[in-house]
């Protein structure tokens, strides 16, 4: 049992006013027999009343709606929260009986969103991966966990070269990215396997000091295995998500679980400051937000160009090499 002090900021800050802005929020961490919330607190920049309700995943969303013309927008959220380690599967069933448990199940009304796999350019590959480790011959925990470790070692994390919107197809391209990238290539694989896997978003509490994924929200999946129910695993730290990992929402995919989304009127350009403080203890040190000086600072963050950067030092690299033969 675990007590962690959570204070999440986003803002963003716009090129001019707005207004009508409609915002949905998940920041409601999820409230069980293994994390239960003590207190939480919101605040939004001029006040408006916060209406929630349970989607169709059970998450508690928030939203609201200010009317009023305003050219910046924070969202503040304190959370007291503890959580309780969970129980490993036992994996003591034999791996036919447990496959043919997953079939029966699949068609279930709380599992059948999660099975089919999104196609992507790799999915050839990834089959081919699945077949020569002969992975139906293992149980699906064992499954899970050895390609969690495969995308944990074959993929980097860089943080700048991917953003919410980079395709599967670009992912694995670069084979590289964040927690996001990580946590999206995996479902795929998991579900490509015959494994129901869901998304689930939240915070990833420091462990250790090489811990990923700090400073913002968090991204892993959790996996159907049978005769135990969901078991999540983080493909970033290459680890069994457990009494270190703070859930939020979960899904099909981030579509399902984003934090923060909304629209408003007039056309503007935007930036976005996010910052996540975590801390075993109720004292925090005061996370400082900039001011509305709008650089125009996201098109800094641009996939394209992250990847015309590495793919012409990848050029430079073998012009290098077959000037050296």
């Amino acid at each position: 049992m675990r007590t962690f002090f959570i204070k999440h900021v986003t803002k963003f800050s716009y090129s001019n006013t707005v207004i009508d802005g409609a915002n949905l929020i998940r920041l409601h961490p999820i409230n069980d027999e293994y994390q239960k919330v003590i207190s939480h607190f919101i605040s939004v920049t001029n006040n408006p009343y916060v209406e929630t309700f349970n989607d169709f995943y059970n998450n508690r969303v928030g939203t609201f709606l200010i009317t009023e013309p305003h050219d910046e927008l924070t969202i503040t959220s304190d959370v007291e929260v503890i959580i309780y380690d969970k129980i490993f599967p036992e994996d003591t069933v034999d791996a036919t009986t447990q496959w043919e448990e997953l079939k029966t199940k699949k068609y279930d009304a709380d599992i059948i969103d999660f099975v089919k796999p999104a196609p992507f350019s790799g999915s050839e590959e990834v089959l081919n991966l699945i077949n020569s480790k002969n992975l139906a011959t293992k149980t699906p925990y064992k499954v899970v966990l050895e390609l969690c470790d495969y995308v944990y070692n074959n993929f980097k994390y860089t943080k700048g070269v991917t953003n919410v919107d980079s395709t599967l197809d670009e992912v694995w391209e670069l084979k590289a990215g964040v927690c996001q990238d990580f946590t999206n290539i995996l479902l795929q694989m998991v579900r490509m396997a015959g494994i129901p896997a869901r998304y689930v978003s939240g915070y990833i509490c420091p462990a250790e000091d090489n811990t990923r994924g700090l400073g913002a929200t968090h991204a892993w999946i959790e996996a159907y295995i049978p005769f135990y129910g969901w078991f999540g695993v983080d493909p970033t730290n290459n680890a069994i998500a457990n009494g270190n990992h703070v859930r939020l929402a979960v899904g099909r995919s981030y579509a399902d679980c984003s934090p923060v989304k909304g629209v408003f009127k007039r056309k503007v350009e935007s930036d976005l400051f996010v910052n996540v403080e975590i801390s075993s203890t109720k004292t925090k040190e005061a996370i400082e937000v900039p001011p509305n000086t709008f650089t125009g600072s996201k098109t800094n963050n641009s996939y394209q160009r992250n990847l015309d950067r590495i793919q012409h030092q990848q050029q430079q690299v073998q012009q290098n090499q077959q000037q050296q033969q």
